[in-house]
């Protein structure tokens, strides 16, 4: 059994986006329903915009993600307007209704930073081990360890 390899060279990227492949596909339908989210959010009252999110557009119907079900029940109660203002646009015109989801939304927590402390005696060893180095990027790493020590104004 062998093994041969291609040698294709590679495409540029606006190829790519405009081929009929899979790539294109998603970029294209990525536009529709970020337009349909614009679209939908526009049309919303305030204090319902920040909170309804479109998902996708799979076998005639939208799919609309909301973190809290009451938002949803008033989209229900709204669908037939919402579905007149969607096919307004080029490419909604297909849209039959909508799929109502509750995803619950999570703030996007940071992990933790943990800062790394050096008490000042093992500051002090790792400066005096640095002056007696002679390799100078071992030196200067020793320096960059021993200035998160903490620094008396006795201790230069």
């Amino acid at each position: 059994m062998s093994i041969k390899v291609k040698r294709s060279r590679a495409q540029p990227i606006t190829q790519l986006l405009t081929k009929s492949g899979s790539m294109g596909q998603l970029m294209r339908q990525s536009r529709l329903i970020d337009q349909a989210q614009r679209h939908l959010r526009a049309h919303l009252p305030d204090s319902m915009r920040e909170h309804i999110f479109v998902g996708g557009f799979q076998n005639g119907r939208l799919t609309l993600i909301s973190g809290q079900a009451s938002w949803l029940t008033w989209l229900r109660y709204e669908q037939p307007r919402l579905l007149v203002l969607l096919h307004q646009l080029p490419g909604f015109e297909s849209v039959t209704g909508f799929t109502l989801k509750v995803r619950p939304i999570r703030p996007i927590e940071r992990p933790k930073r943990y800062n790394r402390t050096l008490s000042e005696s093992a500051g002090k060893a790792v400066s005096d081990c640095a002056k007696d180095t002679d390799n100078p990027s071992l030196k200067r790493a020793l320096e960059r360890l021993a200035a998160h020590a903490p620094k008396h104004p006795d201790h230069n």
